[in-house]
């Protein structure tokens, strides 16, 4: 496995100039389509994916179903991106389908082998269909129109939000953004929507309308009141037509969670209506109650967040849920991100906020260096140094007791810090 990952690790998708998805297209014929066997639930979008498939997850498996979860990226193993009923994959039965895989590869492409991300994508097909899974619900890697996982016809699409990011390769507008996100829509297939920014709310609508496809728009077509956040949970009124749900329990902490949870709240109406679903309204209850994602305001002992806010619209969320969570408290962040995302808004955002800003960076070729991350904040308390786990160690270290030490941007970072707070024993 040590081997397998290192290997696929070095696939870059830039080293390959194929057009998009017909290598995938072709791989999966090959493989005898497993992606046609599966009824998916496929998500996109800027922020909140990773907690909107989480939700949906611990829904419908309280409501008896066999599901396939698909998300990115992993925090330590990459076994953590394809899981049934939150098992993992395993090592056994990920090398079984990589090596089928690599088989064509080498005899159909000269070992000319796909992206990292395309090699998952194909992976997770063969395992979620071999093992029967009842729902796959799959997140998009980058954007959404030439994604690996833009191969398959949803039951229903998600779109939770919409920010600027990877512009290189999205577009640098709102609208190019949307564009590219609204690529998952597929003809007549409903879509449930979360985005807020109307530039960006207007392509996906105009979208959805020239596919025929319908359009549930949060704020729009069902809304959430009534929300009181408390130290451990917080709770919320769900309405959508005829539907009222007062007081719905959510595990995770903030507002931007409760727009998370009433997409896949509408999502599992949506599909009950349809006839695909069927399950109790009380599942959705007990489903958010125990849903939680690790490295999305993680919260650990000694008043640690862990939290990967990797654009200015989720470190807006972040600061919003500490407001919300620890509004006595005052905070220390530490940030280190890669050199694709809009810091300067970011760190804006937290030099408001904090009373000491740490700049630090990660092993990674594409990591933006902490000097230059430092360069932007204008924070009279900010320092950086290229060794996270010194600043992390130092800032721990000085804080006073009742700070809290807010250690955020990449989730590269996150999975890092994360893995030694618990190597510590924290």
């Amino acid at each position: 496995m040590n081997e397998c990952t290192k290997f696929i690790f070095t696939l870059k998708a830039v080293d390959h100039k194929r057009a998009p998805l017909v290598l995938m297209r072709e791989v999966l014929a090959h493989l005898g389509h497993p992606h046609n066997q599966l009824r998916v639930i496929h998500v996109a979008g800027s922020n909140g994916k990773g907690s909107t498939v989480n939700a949906l997850r611990e829904m419908l498996q309280h409501a008896g179903y066999k599901v396939g979860a698909f998300t990115s990226p992993h925090l330590e193993r990459v076994n953590e991106r394809m899981t049934i009923n939150g098992k993992q994959i395993s090592d056994e039965q990920f090398l079984a389908y990589f090596n089928q895989l690599a088989k064509i590869i080498e005899e159909q492409y000269n070992g000319d082998f796909p992206s990292f991300f395309e090699v998952v994508t194909l992976i997770m097909f063969q395992y979620f269909a071999h093992q029967g899974v009842d729902i796959a619900i799959i997140e998009t890697g980058l954007g959404g129109r030439l994604d690996a996982t833009n191969v398959v016809t949803p039951l229903l699409a998600i779109i939770t939000t919409i920010s600027l990011e990877h512009t290189a390769f999205l577009g640098d507008t709102f609208a190019k953004v949307a564009s590219e996100k609204a690529g998952i829509i597929k003809r007549g297939v409903p879509v449930v929507v979360g985005v807020r920014n109307e530039e960006a709310l207007a392509v996906i609508k105009a979208t959805a309308e020239e596919r025929h496809a319908p359009c549930f728009v949060l704020g729009q077509d069902f809304t959430v009141t009534n929300s009181e956040q408390g130290t451990d949970y917080q709770q919320f009124t769900y309405k959508k037509e005829q539907v009222v749900m007062m007081d719905v329990p959510l595990k995770m902490a903030g507002p931007h969670q409760i727009n998370n949870a009433s997409l896949a709240i509408t999502t599992l109406l949506l599909l009950r209506e349809d006839g695909y679903l069927s399950f109790a309204d009380d599942t959705i209850r007990q489903g958010l109650q125990r849903a939680q994602w690790a490295g999305r305001f993680e919260q650990w002992p000694n008043h640690i967040v862990l939290d990967g806010a990797h654009n200015s619209e989720g470190t807006a969320a972040l600061i919003q849920t500490l407001k919300d969570v620890y509004p006595n408290n005052q905070y220390r962040f530490i940030y280190a991100a890669l050199a694709d995302k809009d810091h300067a808004n970011s760190i804006e955002l937290m030099d408001a906020v904090a009373i000491s800003i740490a700049f630090t960076e990660i092993n990674l070729p594409n990591a933006m260096p902490a000097e230059s991350l430092a360069m932007l904040s204008t924070h009279a308390h900010k320092t950086h140094h290229e060794e996270w786990l010194e600043i992390v160690q130092t800032v721990l270290h000085e804080r006073h007791e009742e700070d809290i030490v807010v250690i955020t941007g990449s989730l590269y970072f996150i999975a890092e810090v994360r893995q030694w707070l618990q190597e510590e024993g924290q």
